[in-house]
């Protein structure tokens, strides 16, 4: 789940990151009289939930607070990749005299928290890491220790910090990491951490990714997301306990496991077909979340065919079938199904869906052949 950078920011105050002073605004006039409060000049950002924003004209500079009201008005209403703005955050400018970039994500190469240092902040790390990858400085933290004062030092060295900001240094990072695994993160980032022109170094920028698995530790972060950060069928999905990406084909696939619901988006490639989404109703799913699987899938415009491709362990295949059963009258349009069904009640799940007149295989790659050319 991500959320705003104004969220993110208040998060890792208590921290002790050192974070200008700041507030949100969703008018001009707010952001008129947080820019008084403030006093001097601030910079009025965008809150939206992708990178860009600077490109996009959604940062600007503001010396007054009427300036400041409008650059708000210029940048509310705002659409940034999609993403309508609704808010903008005021807070005090900065004087800058070098970038850095600082973040911590999970590394599943070296199974650690990891932390990452640049010397080229305010840019995506991603063009950092395609164009000038020596530049990224990686530090794993151990999972037991946590993150080393050396190694915060060593990562102070490689960035060629000067030996008065080794200690604050030190003392951000050590605070990222904890909220980093407070918060039960997936990403953690300030980018960025800049010195200022009086030598000390400030956090103007935030980024938190919070890992989903972990919400239910969290129950008050769960208020931060974002209801534009999911489309309508991803919110569904969510509710109803599926796993749910949009693809761009037109056969939508229905499946019970991450690593079958793979096999099954490329036998359907394989097949000559392109898949529509991938959706996982995971184990043991009864007829209501397959009646909510449907629903979703169908919700897309260009899908033309469903194939469901079910491996029967903790998930019964009789109960499947009488989900995908039960789901017909309500669906928004008429698609062929094709259905694979293997396992546990194997039998009278196929004896269900004949009855239908639905499809019924037990090869994934004839079911991928058979939703190919329904689809055609």
């Amino acid at each position: 789940m991500k959320i705003h950078e104004y969220q993110a920011k208040e998060l890792l105050r208590p921290y002790g990151l050192p974070i200008p002073p700041g507030e949100v605004a969703s008018t001009p006039d707010e952001a008129a009289a947080i820019a008084a409060r403030l006093e001097g000049q601030v910079v009025v950002k965008a809150q939206v939930l992708v990178g860009g924003r600077g490109k996009a004209g959604g940062v600007k500079l503001a010396d007054t607070p009427a300036e400041a009201r409008e650059k708000a008005a210029a940048i509310l209403g705002m659409d940034i990749k999609g993403n309508r703005v609704e808010q903008v955050l005021v807070t005090q400018a900065a004087d800058i005299a070098r970038e850095i970039y600082l973040g911590l994500v999970l590394d599943r190469t070296t199974r650690r928290v990891t932390l990452m240092a640049s010397s080229e902040g305010g840019v995506d790390i991603e063009e950092v890491a395609a164009t000038a990858p020596e530049k990224i400085i990686k530090v794993g933290a151990n999972p037991l220790l946590g993150l080393q004062d050396f190694q915060m030092r060593q990562a102070a060295f490689a960035l060629d910090l000067p030996g008065g900001l080794l200690r604050p240094f030190g003392a951000i990072a050590r605070g990222l990491y904890q909220a980093f695994m407070d918060y039960d993160c997936s990403l953690a980032e300030i980018n960025p951490l800049i010195v200022n022109t009086d030598g000390a170094l400030q956090a103007i920028d935030a980024k938190i990714n919070l890992d989903d698995n972990a919400l239910y530790r969290h129950a008050d972060l769960v208020e931060l997301r974002d209801p534009q950060e999911e489309t309508a069928a991803e919110r569904e999905a969510r509710e109803h306990g599926l796993s749910y990406v949009q693809l761009d084909g037109t056969i939508g696939c229905c499946v019970n496991g991450a690593g079958l619901a793979m096999a099954t988006m490329d036998l359907v490639q394989a097949a000559g077909g392109q898949p529509a989404n991938f959706l996982d109703i995971g184990g043991g799913a009864q007829s209501d979340r397959v009646i909510a699987a449907l629903r979703i899938i169908l919700a897309d415009e260009r899908v033309r065919a469903v194939l469901f491709n079910i491996f029967g362990g903790i998930t019964r295949c009789d109960e499947v079938a009488r989900g995908i059963v039960a789901a017909l009258p309500s669906l928004p349009r008429p698609v062929p199904l094709t259905v694979r069904l293997v396992g546990v009640n194997e039998a009278e799940g196929h004896q269900i869906l004949r009855a239908e007149g639905i499809t019924a295989v037990t090869s994934m790659a004839e079911a991928a052949r058979a939703v190919v050319e329904a689809a055609r």
